[in-house]
């Protein structure tokens, strides 16, 4: 892990962190744009890249997906001023290996940079049986869950447009991908493309793809997530982010069934089956108007709701134990199995994060677990307080307002984590908040 790539369009920062690495030990090359990167790569395949979430010319998470498909061996790292959930999230799951916040800490930095060279350095002498990027998700065995893949098989032959409705972290790209293999399409190519980090500037070039020149930064013509899709599934992540005049382009498409590129007059028909996910309240953006009905209709021809793990909780317990199983693969660890305590203790834990969630918590768990089992003082702080709080607020005789102003007491008026412990979700917090004028 000697060769790294830093793709960040501050110049100081690029030139401090090329500087203090190259220090390090590390060979290190800089580029300022995503176009510059591209030249770099095909130059020479850096070990690892370092690449700024915001780039002049395109996302680093557009670039991460092009280098996972080129080049899938490049280990990736993320470094976002924007450090929230959701694009901590969005860089994981299209595949990279962690992500940093700004301000930088260089220590940080380089743990992390020791951590994929010690891990690289397993898998190169460690034969593993190879874990398939689907397994990811085991079918959860309650009546939930059932009727779900009920339903992914009868729409699945069909040519109906899917909208799947679900929190962040239930699986609904794996859904969608679920959808894709069981229809005539499965030969065919399976696109994902998330709307919720699309600036507004970059949305219709990566759906319908632009011409050279188009605007800056456009040196070479592009074939948008349309063109790559044709023939097979497009699979648009939180498309209640789009703007306006995006779904308007897009309705077109849909009803026409062909695109035009950024910059050209001329239109390319495509057939390209959409199945659609958002994790919003779909109604309420629909009622203010941020949503076009007409787009809504037609992108929601069957309607698949993905429970939340809170809501199957008896399937916690299958899904721990199919993740302790991987994890162990992964990590090449021999942990046998969860003491009954901690069991219970994510059992009765709310999951905001859903199965994503846990599947992180139990990798992360089997890391550094030292023994045998999985022993409750594992468990993150938020896991033990979340089950402990929950149940001194049922023992006692609050009623509900009190509960609430408990729970925000607790979490120090963080609502997310009041909701989680209250087995509510936000929008009924925010409604009871201010039904109860609890101040805050």
């Amino acid at each position: 892990m000697k060769n790294i790539l830093i793709i960040e369009d501050d110049i100081t920062l690029s030139l401090m962190l090329k500087t203090w690495l190259t220090k390090k030990g590390f060979v290190v090359r800089s580029a300022l744009r995503i176009s510059e990167a591209k030249k770099a790569v095909a130059e020479e395949i850096p070990d690892l890249v370092l690449s700024d979430l915001r780039l002049p010319d395109d996302s680093g998470i557009s670039f991460l997906k092009w280098m996972k498909e080129s080049h899938p061996e490049v280990v990736f790292i993320m470094m976002t001023g924007y450090a929230d959930i959701q694009t901590a999230v969005e860089s994981i799951k299209s595949g990279a290996f962690d992500y940093i916040a700004k301000p930088l800490n260089p220590d940080e930095l380089l743990k992390k940079i020791e951590l994929v060279s010690a891990q690289k350095a397993l898998e190169k002498n460690t034969p593993t049986k190879k874990v398939s990027s689907q397994a990811e998700f085991i079918r959860g065995k309650s009546i939930e869950y059932k009727q779900l893949y009920d339903y992914i098989d009868l729409v699945a032959p069909t040519k109906l447009a899917v909208l799947i409705r679900g929190n962040s972290g239930v699986g609904k790209e794996h859904v969608a991908r679920l959808i894709h293999e069981k229809s005539d399409r499965s030969k065919k190519a399976f696109v994902a493309l998330d709307c919720g980090v699309l600036g507004r500037e970059l949305a219709a070039s990566e759906l319908f793809g632009h011409v050279k020149g188009a605007f800056t930064g456009a040196i070479m013509n592009k074939n948008g997530s349309f063109l790559e899709a044709n023939g097979g599934t497009l699979f648009l992540d939180e498309i209640g982010n789009l703007s306006m005049d995006i779904q308007v382009q897009l309705l077109r498409a849909l009803q026409e069934k062909c695109i035009k590129p950024v910059g050209s007059n001329k239109e390319i028909e495509v057939d390209v089956r959409i199945i659609s996910a958002t994790n919003e309240d779909i109604e309420e953006v629909l009622s203010k108007g941020l949503f076009r009905m007409d787009l809504y209709h037609r992108i929601n021809e069957f309607l698949l709701y993905i429970p939340t793990l809170k809501e199957c909780k008896d399937d916690i317990s299958l899904f721990a134990h199919y993740f302790l199983e991987i994890s162990n693969q992964q990590l090449n660890k021999k942990i046998i199995g969860f003491k009954p305590e901690t069991l219970n203790l994510l059992r009765n834990y709310s999951w905001p994060g859903n199965i994503r969630e846990l599947k992180n918590i139990i990798s992360r768990i089997v890391l550094i677990a030292p023994g045998a089992y999985i022993t409750q003082d594992l468990l993150p702080e938020n896991i033990r307080n979340d089950n402990s709080m929950a149940k001194d607020l049922s023992l006692k005789n609050f009623n509900e307002k009190e509960r609430i102003e408990e729970a925000l007491k607790f979490t120090n008026n963080n609502k997310s984590k009041a909701a989680s412990i209250l087995s509510i979700d936000r929008k009924t917090l925010y409604h009871k908040i201010k039904l109860y004028n609890i101040e805050i």
